[in-house]
């Protein structure tokens, strides 16, 4: 593994462990908890789709320029990764509702890590993994694909309740139904899920370091959304967890 590559990993190793300790201090101003003082901003549509779109963009022209473009294993984990953000950069921003808006320091920030997260990703599968076609058999890539896909397949549906749900009856209301029964952000859930198998799946240290930073990104963001949920709503459902069912 080259140095520099090795780095990098280290690099976004190192901003999981910044920015939970960050969140856990500071929540993150855009959506329900967009506040002044974080400078211009822009549309929420136009800042999810610019900031999303770097990482497929990216990922693809670092995976065609690798030597292991065209194996079949690798092409298989490259159907996954654009499966999430084909959804994330160009099919979510198009589904939202109202005028909401976005920090332009928050985009940005969002696109510099996504830049680091694609490239390191995309130069595992398309130059450094090794993978036979056997790979598609072994355990980990089985026990990874299943999570992968019923991680999105959560975080998806998920997005789909709180978009019907305000759309029903206008501003946030209580979600009920479903994993809603027991957690109050099953979309931060299915996406840590998601990442954690497609770690799995590739057996690979930048698919760890980015199952990591998707814990240390969003399990606080749901933390506080679970309070936010509490402080608007009384009769919030007091045996519902913020994350994970009967834990947190």
């Amino acid at each position: 593994m080259p140095t520099s590559y090795r780095m990098l990993v280290l690099l976004e190793f190192a901003l999981a462990a910044v920015t939970f300790v960050a969140l856990r201090f500071i929540t993150a101003p855009y959506g329900r908890h967009l506040r002044a003082g974080w400078g211009a901003t822009v549309p929420a549509r136009a800042g999810w789709l610019v900031m999303e779109s770097v990482s497929p963009l990216v990922f693809a022209v670092v995976f065609r320029s690798g030597p292991r473009r065209a194996d079949l294993v690798a092409l298989v984990l490259f159907a996954m990764w654009q499966s999430h953000y084909v959804y994330r950069a160009f099919v979510y921003p198009f589904l939202l509702r109202g005028g909401g808006r976005m920090p332009v320091v928050v985009m940005l920030l969002a696109v510099g890590f996504n830049v680091l997260n694609a490239s390191i990703n995309a130069y595992w599968i398309g130059t450094l993994g090794q993978y036979p076609v056997g790979w598609l058999a072994d355990p980990r890539f089985l026990i990874g694909v299943t999570l992968f896909a019923g991680g999105l397949a959560l975080h998806v549906w998920a997005d789909r309740k709180l978009r019907r749900l305000r759309a029903s009856g206008g501003g946030y209301r209580i979600p009920y139904g479903g994993a809603y029964r027991w957690v109050s952000c099953p979309n931060y859930l299915g996406e840590m899920v998601e990442w954690t198998g497609w770690a799995l799946a590739t057996w690979s240290p930048a698919g760890l370091a980015f199952a990591a930073y998707t814990v240390a990104n969003l399990a606080p963001r749901a933390v506080d959304h679970h309070a936010w949920y509490h402080r608007q709503f009384p009769e919030y459902p007091a045996e519902r967890r913020a994350l994970i069912p009967y834990v947190i």
